[in-house]
């Protein structure tokens, strides 16, 4: 039986542990550093940090784990897999260069234009009086970007030259996000959505298409997080349309990666937008998407572990996905998010929830042995159901029957497919 690791501690990585529990093949899931919530579905969690490679390395080896997936992007920004690569243990993830597909939107941007993938035009910019001179011209809306990690929130949609300055005031001058370049790009207009495929070398593994909903209030109003819930398939777009964008714009690109000397092996994820112009690509993440992996996992029905090693091993994947029934999950985050993180709010609420509703802890702690509030995004709920309709009846009726003292999430999950 095999032992796997999941590098992450929020509600992606409970929702990937629990899938690898499903393999008949998988005997224990650790999760590094995990969180409390995931310990009721028999995860072990460990006490280290997603960036202390030695002790992840020295733990996978004492506990000789058959395979490690990495959760979240900022460890595959900083090399963890040619960190256990050059520990000759089994990962599964893009290496540190061709991981920058996420980390620099400059270098994705190039990757676009070499493998004819429509996308945003933009200019770059390293000095915030450049950036300035360049919105003197601009065209409103314009969405100005930190060229690096920015977990979902270094993106700012400016209707006005105003709100624009401020923007690259706050990247280039104040450094609010941690960056030293930003971009500069045409505002899209249209239904935002995710394709998100496994990845190795030139094989592509698609998974069901989902749609995210990143404004923090109902209507799509109020700052970008991190995601406040999403729901999986997409009926709106058809699946011949699904087809074509993997093949013009994830199988393109993999190949450039490929034929440039970084090939890809991982999760890609292409953020894409249906324009009236077709489908162009909004951004490229380089792991699974967090709420995307609450609702799109458990739509698998192989076996999730063989399908990982498959993979890794080059071998030719045979994967079946579910396709008659609706996934949708709601964030429920603190009460301030993104602007402020809770703590202390009391869970216990969701640690006995109906049959048919599952949860994905993230941002959780232990208060004297009661589950309670810890960060920004607390936990993501996620029921299924023959229509989409009928599950977002099931969670919502449950939901606002809760009394939730210090916590909120939007009311709007999987509206559009309605529309």
């Amino acid at each position: 039986m095999a032992t796997v690791l999941v590098i992450g501690s929020g509600a992606r990585e409970h929702a990937i542990c629990r899938q690898f529990l499903l393999s008949p093949q998988v005997s224990n899931v650790y999760c590094a550093p995990g969180n409390i919530g995931m310990q009721s579905d028999e995860i072990t969690c460990v006490a280290i940090d997603e960036l202390n490679f030695v002790a992840l390395i020295n733990f996978a080896q004492v506990n000789k784990i058959d395979l490690t997936f990495v959760g979240p992007e900022l460890p595959l920004q900083q090399g963890i897999v040619d960190a256990f690569k050059q520990a000759k243990l089994t990962i599964f993830g893009p290496a540190k260069r061709a991981a920058a597909l996420e980390g620099s939107k400059k270098f994705a941007k190039k990757i676009m234009e070499q493998a004819g993938v429509p996308t945003a035009t933009y200019q770059s910019f390293k000095t915030e009086k450049s950036a300035l001179t360049a919105l003197k011209t601009a065209t409103f809306p314009i969405v100005i970007k930190a060229n690096g990690l920015a977990a979902g929130k270094g993106v700012v949609v400016a209707s006005d030259l105003k709100e624009a300055n401020m923007a690259v005031h706050q990247m280039l001058g104040s450094h609010q996000f941690n960056t030293q370049e930003i971009i500069i790009e045409e505002f899209l207009q249209g239904q935002e959505f995710s394709l998100m495929a496994f990845v190795s070398g030139r094989q592509i593994v698609p998974m069901p298409l989902s749609q995210d909903h990143k404004a923090a209030f109902d209507g799509d109003q109020g700052p970008n997080t991190g995601g406040m819930g999403a729901y999986s398939p997409v009926p709106q777009i058809a699946t011949t349309q699904a087809n074509q964008m993997q093949a013009q714009i994830l199988q393109p690109v993999v190949d450039v990666m490929a034929d440039n000397g970084y090939p890809f092996t991982g999760i890609l994820y292409a953020g894409l937008m249906m324009t009236k112009d077709g489908v162009k690509v909004i951004e490229f993440n380089v792991r699974l998407g967090d709420p995307e992996t609450s609702v799109v996992l458990p739509q698998l029905k192989s076996d999730f572990y063989q399908l990982v090693m498959d993979l890794l091993q080059h071998h030719k994947s045979h994967v079946e996905w579910q396709t008659n029934t609706s996934f949708i999950g709601v964030v429920v985050a603190a009460e301030g998010y993104p602007v402020k993180t809770g703590h202390g709010d009391k869970l216990t609420t969701f640690e006995s929830l109906p049959a048919n509703i599952t949860c994905d802890f993230a941002g959780v702690s232990s208060n004297e042995h009661e589950l309670v509030s810890h960060g920004g995004r607390i936990l993501c709920l996620v029921t299924h159901a023959k229509s989409l309709v009928t599950a977002q009846t099931k969670l919502y009726q449950w939901l606002d029957q809760q009394q939730l003292t210090g916590l909120r999430y939007r009311h709007d999950i999987g509206m559009k497919a309605r529309q």
